[in-house]
């Protein structure tokens, strides 16, 4: 929770500050001519009036808000676009907030996120996503970026997927050349078409391996794919390798048994499966209405799968359906 993140903070002493209008007198002394005050002097009621107490922390509190005021590091974090309020709910993130010095510890990380390419106005969400980069080694950082440059991965390429996968510097040179290393051996890739599945979809790197191991199961043997057929659909529209396998499987099982998709079809246009089953069961009921489901490119009046899903109800409509949306509102309505 939210609260177990944040620690108890205990109340600051009061600290006794004179201001700054001294006597011209005082200023013209020698400081080593000056005894040391005594904790125990008796003070005026006109000296006392001008000692000025800094705010004290909150004793305790369920939000980084109440921090904001008393921590330089948070202020300056939110200035930046970080949203506490989600920082707060990860695993002692706030925690780690709290203990971090802005100029020693955030500053470095900062300057390091923006050479390696996070543009400025991404700072915020990127720190609200992985607020735990504050805390690591940064030669360990540079470390990781220099495997990924060693490995062929450009310098706008490292940054498009830093920015879109905001825990991958959190992985060890290990860890990433194990992940690469499994989607080149599972899937039978080649170098160049590794990185680009990566590059296209970072967090692949990130995310857990078993949803992975799952779907191409599904793939291979619940949906009849051959191998190199997975290959084209995974490096086409890589989401399939994280979708949920029960989706997948109703999409897959309209497009095939009941619109009768062939599978070298849905190899060549996979983007259909990232469609919700929803769009594609009416707009395909619809053109099965008006007697247009021709999805044989061999056939006249040929309709793409692309064509089918990608394109806004006016023009799919108009174009595919030659019909008004009038027609296809009052359509919907019959189902």
């Amino acid at each position: 929770s939210p609260e177990s993140n944040l620690p108890s903070v205990q109340q600051e002493q009061v600290k006794p500050e004179t201001l700054p209008d001294l006597s011209a007198k005082i200023l013209d002394e020698d400081w080593d001519d000056i005894p040391p005050s005594s904790a125990l002097e008796v003070i005026s009621e006109e000296e006392a009036v001008q000692i000025i107490a800094e705010p004290l922390l909150p004793i305790q509190s369920s939000t980084l808000r109440d921090y904001v005021d008393h921590s330089e590091t948070l202020e300056k974090l939110v200035h930046l676009g970080v949203d506490l309020s989600q920082v707060e709910k990860r695993q002692k993130a706030g925690q780690l907030l709290l203990t971090l010095d802005f100029e020693k510890d955030v500053k470095k990380i900062l300057l390091f996120l923006k050479d390696v390419g996070v543009e400025d106005n991404q700072l915020g969400p990127f720190l609200t996503k992985n607020p735990y980069i504050l805390a690591e080694d940064l030669e360990a950082l540079e470390t990781r970026v220099a495997y990924l440059k060693s490995k062929k991965f450009g310098k706008s390429e490292i940054a498009q997927m830093v920015s879109r996968a905001p825990y991958l510097l959190l992985f060890s040179v290990e860890r990433l050349d194990n992940r690469l290393g499994f989607f080149k051996n599972e899937l039978g890739l080649s170098v160049k078409k590794t990185k680009d599945l990566v590059i296209r979809l970072p967090r692949l790197l990130t995310g857990k391996l078993e949803p992975v191991k799952e779907n191409l199961q599904v793939c291979q043997i619940e949906l009849g794919f051959q191998r190199n057929e997975i290959q084209q659909i995974v490096c086409k529209t890589p989401k399939i390798l994280t979708a949920s396998k029960k989706r997948l499987k109703q999409t897959f099982d309209y497009l095939h048994n009941i619109m009768g998709i062939p599978h070298h079809m849905l190899t060549r246009f996979p983007q259909v499966f990232n469609s919700k089953l929803l769009r594609i069961r009416e707009r395909h009921m619809f053109l099965a209405f008006l007697g247009r489901a021709q999805y044989d490119p061999a056939q006249p009046s040929y309709i793409s799968l692309d064509q089918l899903v990608s394109l806004p109800d006016e023009v799919f409509c108009t174009e595919i359906a030659k019909a008004s949306m009038q027609d296809f509102e009052n359509f919907l309505k019959t189902l």
